[in-house]
């Protein structure tokens, strides 16, 4: 009407984490058609050249591609330094769980320390409150008002595994476009949206991996470390090889274990004091009744419980395993599966669910092998 001016409201800005690849860069068409304003964010986590680790992710390369991605947008794209805090929070302390010969989750510290640590204080700079990633997860809302993790919609890409140790602050300032849909649907729309990276080949732990050196060796190299020898023993003490770094292992590990022993070995346990890695023949004695995690972070349920019922995840790829939990102090719980579980590491997550629900998590410790007694429960 002529006369009369129109309110026109500002829209909330909102921060995108871009890798250069499909999933965050479908994250961010999304969330402008939901009519946010959208800026665009790729975190430099170290430099190509640099370091044996390969960076495809996180390095020269995914700058560009991100910066493409946000060009073909039309929103503004900026470069985020992480190397320096990425290094000690992430890198040091996964060289540190290797040398105690522990293995590490090096995304799960990512995920909590930089991509919704470091990239939630740059968003405040950039005058957005919350920030979006292309995780293929959803979330909840409690009855007093507390925000939880859901598993995504298609478990073959469900990533809530890698989130349990968000806080309740960051998370509920977190946004997942993609957890409602499926792989192949994010790609059919990257097609439709005209994204060049729409069939680009999905990359696997490329932040951690390399063709030359694993992870751990990379790491010791990056740091300068010394390699530590040691015995390679069977079950019974015999030795059996020696080896040139406990670094080198995780329990379960079959291949490139070092010696021939003319049949399937498996690591039973490392031993950090002695150096020594212990091999078992049975696949069967890797398996564990229970175990004790650490540093326990609660979303979809108080910490105030005698015994809960639900279901433990102990590794990513690894199916979900009824289980009974019990607090063990304020920080740490003792889980007791009701079957069997092999490899259990100690430096892995161990997070819990009730159905889709994630109810939260924490960092095994030690595994247990004591007999299982269930009695009473709580439910979730």
């Amino acid at each position: 009407m002529k006369g009369v001016e129109v309110l026109v409201l500002p829209k909330e800005r909102i921060v995108a984490a871009m890798s250069g690849g499909v999933d965050s860069t479908v994250a961010a068409a999304l969330l402008l058609e939901q009519g946010f304003e959208v800026m665009g964010v790729t975190l430099q986590l170290q430099s190509c050249g640099e370091t044996p680790l390969e960076s495809s992710c996180c390095g020269d390369d995914a700058i560009t591609q991100a910066k493409a991605a946000a060009a073909h947008l039309g929103i503004p794209h900026y470069v985020l330094n992480c190397r320096e805090s990425f290094e000690s929070k992430v890198l040091l302390p996964s060289w540190h769980e290797y040398r105690q010969g522990r293995t590490p989750n090096p995304c799960v510290m990512c995920n909590e320390q930089i991509k919704f640590g470091a990239l939630f204080e740059y968003a405040k700079t950039l005058g957005a409150e919350r920030i979006a990633t292309g995780h293929y997860v959803r979330t909840g809302l409690r009855k007093d008002g507390r925000v939880f993790l859901l598993r995504g919609e298609d478990p073959r890409k469900d990533q809530s595994y890698f989130l349990f140790a968000l806080s309740p602050e960051r998370l509920s300032k977190a946004m997942f476009p993609l957890g409602a849909f499926s792989k192949p649907t994010v790609r059919d729309m990257a097609r439709r949206m005209g994204l060049k990276n729409a069939d680009r080949t999905e990359s696997q732990d490329a932040c951690f991996s390399s063709k030359e050196t694993t992870y751990a060796e990379a790491l010791r190299q990056r740091f300068k470390e010394p390699a530590t020898p040691g015995p390679i023993l069977d079950e019974t003490g015999r030795l059996l090889g020696r080896h040139d770094g406990i670094h080198r292992f995780t329990i379960g590990q079959r291949r490139g274990i070092g010696v021939a022993l003319g049949a399937a070995a498996w690591v039973k346990s490392i031993d950090p004091e002695r150096s020594a890695v212990i091999l078992t023949g049975s696949k069967e004695s890797l398996a564990v009744r229970g175990l004790i995690a650490t540093a326990v972070r609660w979303h979809a349920l108080t910490p105030k419980f005698r015994r809960l019922r639900c279901s433990v995840q102990v590794r990513y790829n690894q199916a979900p395993v009824p289980a009974i939990v019990e607090p063990e102090s304020a920080h740490a719980v003792r889980v007791r599966f009701e079957r069997p579980v092999t490899a259990v590491c100690p430096g892995q997550a161990a997070v819990f669910y009730a159905g889709n629900r994630l109810l939260g998590g924490g960092w095994i410790d030690r595994p247990l092998g004591e007999p299982l007694t269930v009695t009473e429960e709580n439910d979730a």
